[in-house]
């Protein structure tokens, strides 16, 4: 079980799976951006960027907090 497992009771999240992010889902990337040490809208920005990967999220998140 990851650490990321968002769990919503939708029916919506059963098919996209947990190493997914939608940025659609407040409370989840209220958590993701919270669990990686950056702002809602970084997280945003990312997903943006970079698609909803869960472990591509994670990554970028780490680059942009050394940067930082």
């Amino acid at each position: 079980m990851s650490i990321f497992n968002f769990g919503s009771d939708s029916a919506e999240s059963d098919v996209r799976g947990a190493n997914r992010i939608s940025t659609s889902d407040l409370d989840q990337l209220d958590y993701f951006a919270a669990a990686n040490g950056i702002t809602e809208q970084q997280a945003r920005d990312l997903i943006q960027k970079h698609g909803n990967n869960l472990a591509v999220l994670v990554k970028e998140a780490r680059k942009l907090r050394e940067l930082g």
